[in-house]
């Protein structure tokens, strides 16, 4: 088939000694920069030196039947004899095909349905380094299928970058590495041209780019079109941003045809964008031009310098496409298809600094994206865990337990992770598992041509364009007001009509849903809402049903009645975009739906409105109902609540609450506010106060009263009466000083008047209250009138600790402070008797105080 093939492109010398590996050893890898060729002849040569057919696997639709197109046309054949392809939706193949060029995905759905490949007498696994998902499995079933099953089988792997060991090591299963050919450097050269913005632009977010940096891309697009001949092509990381493009250029509608190519679009108008034509041509493009592909005519290429890339949010189960910088490996794939047929030019719009500072390669998909298919195909080839597979990189332990989790809830897997009768059904839908989950066990429920219609749209979610109504996208689809998207939805809705069982499946998983239960609250507040006794849905509660199913934590009840925001009943709060024509659904149904980083809440993408009995139909695992007894907002709440998930449907007071989780309940109260909700009466205060002195004084059995250790022990001090208490007013009317009581061992209890007297006789008779705030320095606040005769302080805590006397005027101001009574008679009072006899001369102020008669008067 080569030597049918005049074109001399930079990778034919490399295929002799490519060839050569292969028949030696049976696996390569053959490295060859973008425009090289590889692609087109690698296949050509191969079939030529095997008796069966050549499988090709390329990561996009668009690349497969580009790279069949191509093959075809250099030999000068229609697609469908020697040379075919078969994507999903799709297949052009004949009896005489000899090279069959598949999407990854597929090649991957054989080998799960024949390990042995039987007829296929080689495989090429082109554009490995891009690390996709489906590569990734692809490449690792391929090389264990060989070792095990198919020696023969010649296996190549096929990269556009020169990091190619860690390839050759994979393809050999452990043994010697397998050769490596490097083809020359591509034909032609691309001058770079670094292009930045004039201002700085705002970063992207997950979803956005700046306005700006669109007015400077098609600014750029005009620039290289006033420097440059051929065609453009321009790479954008979605297919807003080329619409956002395409209008800033329509006034170049005139001079240039503005072509685009993304992934949403039908095979037919992607092949179209890939013709030359009468004009010049601007294509804007997605990544799926990035590689594999040579659009005829191209001599400039304007590169944004973003990508977008889906990544996981384990923690919220919300999955989505965030925009970031192209990594240096891409934005060098992007320049090489201005080189594909002649000297040409890329346009970055980015300095050459900034360059330099971008990530080396793109990071792997398994890094980032929802594993729970990925962990399915694990299952289904007996290997759950991926132990001993060849995977270039393993997947992350988080995303492998949550996607676990998510396939044991849908039945799909065992304890063990081994793959169950139910998970076969449900991989063999070629969904994600979700949506393969609602598939089977809505089509029961809402007709099985309904399920596959919804299911279709939530597969390729863009079908039908923007806006976040599903039921309206449904509609839309089944009206045919864009005949190529009706076209692909009917086809998807064809094969997954098909993948349904024959009888529905035996054993549901563990949170299938019931008949549609009762409200144990009574009927939902929708006015709108599905028949009674589980009869025939709606349209717009069948797609709701089925998304639930899919989705059970994404259902999400409005916040307020009329509103636009949501909580979930996975417990995250969602938002509904500004002038949603879902505004005002009670419930809702939310099939996509992403956060920013940082963002309080996510941004509802697509949804479908639902009524409360269809939300408990779907989630009925999620029902919970429970009688909740704790500290709320400052106070015991007592009540029965039903919740679906995070989402609260019905609250009633709990009549008998439980006494202990009651007294739980204020104790939890305790420990969060402090002790200052019990009643702390002057005399609980006074005897916590006691028992802090002697525990410091005298230690020993005495009990710590720090606010730390009272609550630690609040069950033993306290616990008579939490039992009779129900509520926080109850705390206030404890007696405490009481309860602090019983912190004293009987031993003990009777000395605490001994050694902490609550008061203290002094020479005038009077018994006055001890202040024993300070534990280090008990207080006695007397007048100094009252202590004439007492030649020194009195002692407490069996005589180690002075009393600090405070003696005072006979206006009750103090005079001195002194615990050396003696000293103080001696030196102290001489200077007060003179200070103060004139000022109260009809008190007495003899000159001998230790030998004068106290008075209190």
């Amino acid at each position: 088939m080569l030597s049918d093939v005049p074109l001399d492109l930079p990778v034919r010398p490399a295929l002799p000694p490519l060839l050569d590996a292969l028949r030696a050893t049976g696996t390569a890898v053959l490295v060859a920069p973008p425009g090289t060729g590889k692609t087109t002849l690698a296949p050509l040569a191969v079939a030529d030196e095997v008796p069966g057919r050549v499988l090709v696997a390329q990561p996009r639709r668009v690349a497969a039947r580009a790279a069949a197109r191509r093959m075809a046309a250099l030999l000068g054949e229609r697609v469908g004899g020697r040379i075919g392809y078969a994507v999903r939706g799709e297949r052009r193949t004949g009896p005489d095909t000899r090279i069959e060029v598949v999407t990854t995905g597929l090649l991957l759905r054989r080998l799960q349905h024949d390990p042995e490949l039987a007829g296929v007498a080689a495989v090429l696994l082109d554009e490995v380094h891009e690390r996709q998902l489906d590569a990734d499995l692809t490449l690792a079933f391929a090389v264990e299928a060989r070792a095990a099953l198919r020696p023969d089988l010649w296996l190549l792997a096929m990269s556009a970058t020169p990091e190619a060991d860690r390839f050759a090591a994979l393809l050999t299963g452990g043994s010697a590495a397998a050769p490596v050919v490097r083809a020359p450097a591509a034909l032609h050269s691309v001058t770079r041209i670094w292009a930045p913005p004039p201002r700085p632009v705002v970063a992207p977010d997950r979803a956005r780019v700046a306005p700006a940096l669109l007015d400077h891309v098609a600014d750029t697009v005009r620039r290289a079109l006033r420097e440059r001949d051929g065609d453009l092509l321009v790479f954008l990381p979605g297919a807003g941003e080329i619409a956002g493009v395409a209008g800033r250029l329509a006034g170049l509608r005139d001079e240039v045809a503005l072509l685009p190519l993304h992934g949403r679009m039908s095979g037919a108008d992607q092949d179209a964008a890939l013709r030359p034509g009468p004009r010049r041509r601007v294509v804007l493009a997605t990544a799926v031009a990035e590689s594999s592909l040579t659009v005829p005519g191209v001599r400039v290429v304007v590169d944004a310098g973003l990508s977008r890339v889906a990544r996981m949010d384990l923690a919220r189960g919300l999955g989505g496409l965030v925009t970031v910088p192209v990594s240096r490996a891409g934005a060098t794939q992007r320049a090489g298809r201005a080189g594909r047929e002649a000297p040409g030019y890329v346009y970055r719009c980015w300095s050459e600094a900034t360059h330099q500072r971008l990530a080396p390669h793109p990071e792997p998909e398994i890094a980032t994206a929802d594993l729970t298919g990925f962990a399915l195909e694990l299952a289904a080839w007996g290997r759950p865990d991926g132990t001993g597979l060849a995977l270039p990189d393993p997947p992350p332990a988080a995303a492998m337990a949550v996607a676990r989790e998510t396939l044991a809830t849908l039945g799909a897997v065992d304890p063990a992770g081994r793959i169950t009768p139910r998970g076969r059904s449900i991989a063999a839908a070629g969904a994600h598992p979700r949506l393969a989950r609602a598939l089977l066990d809505g089509a029961a429920r809402v007709g099985a041509d309904r399920a596959a219609e919804v299911v279709a749209v939530l597969a390729e979610e863009s079908l039908a364009g923007p806006g976040d109504d599903l039921p309206a996208r449904w509609r839309r689809l089944r009206a045919g007001t864009d005949p190529g998207a009706t076209a692909r939805w009917r086809a998807e809705v064809r094969r997954l009509r098909a993948a349904l069982p024959a009888p529905a499946p035996a054993t549901p998983p563990r949170d299938a849903p019931p008949a549609r239960p009762t409200p144990s609250g009574g009927p939902p507040p929708e006015t709108r809402s599905a028949p009674p006794g589980g009869g025939p849905l709606p349209d717009d509660l069948a797609a709701g049903l089925l998304v639930g199913l899919a989705y059970p934590e994404r259902l999400a009840r409005a916040r307020r009645p009329g509103g636009t925001s949501y909580l979930m009943a996975g417990g995250t709060a969602a938002e509904l975009a500004p002038g949603s024509g879902l505004a005002g659904a009670g419930w809702l149904a939310v099939a996509v739906a992403d956060r920013s980083p940082g963002a309080p809440t996510a941004r509802v993408r697509l949804a479908a409105p639902v009524d409360e009995a269809t939300a408990r139909e779907a989630a009925a695992a999620l029902l919970a109902e429970d009688r909740e007894i704790g500290w709320v907002d400052g106070d015991v709440v007592a009540r029965e609540v039903v919740r679906l998930g995070a989402v609260e449907l019905v609250e009633r007071p709990l009549r008998r609450p439980d006494p202990h989780r009651l007294a739980a309940a204020l104790l939890a109260g305790l420990r969060q506010e402090g002790l200052g909700l019990l009643g702390w009466t002057p005399a609980a205060h006074a005897l916590r106060a006691r028992l802090a002195f002697c525990r410091q004084a005298l230690d020993g059995d005495w009990p710590d009263v720090g606010d730390e250790a009272l609550l630690a022990t609040a069950p033993d001090w306290l616990g008579p009466e939490l039992a009779g208490a129900r509520r926080r007013a109850d705390l206030s009317r404890i007696d405490v000083a009481g309860a602090l009581r019983r912190l004293l061992p009987w031993r003990i209890a009777g000395r605490l008047d001994e050694v902490a007297p609550e008061r203290l006789t002094v020479p005038s008779g009077s018994r006055i209250r001890v202040d024993y705030a300070n534990p280090a320095a008990p207080v006695l606040a007397v007048k100094l009138q009252e202590t004439f005769g007492w030649p020194a302080a009195p002692r407490i805590a069996d005589g180690r600790v002075p009393v600090l006397l405070h003696l005072l005027s006979p206006a009750g101001r103090p005079v001195a402070v002194t615990a050396d009574l003696a000293s103080f008679w001696r030196t102290g009072y001489p200077q007060v008797r003179a200070e103060l006899r004139g000022r109260y001369p009809r008190h007495s102020w003899p000159a001998d105080p230790t030998a004068a008669t106290p008075t209190r008067r």
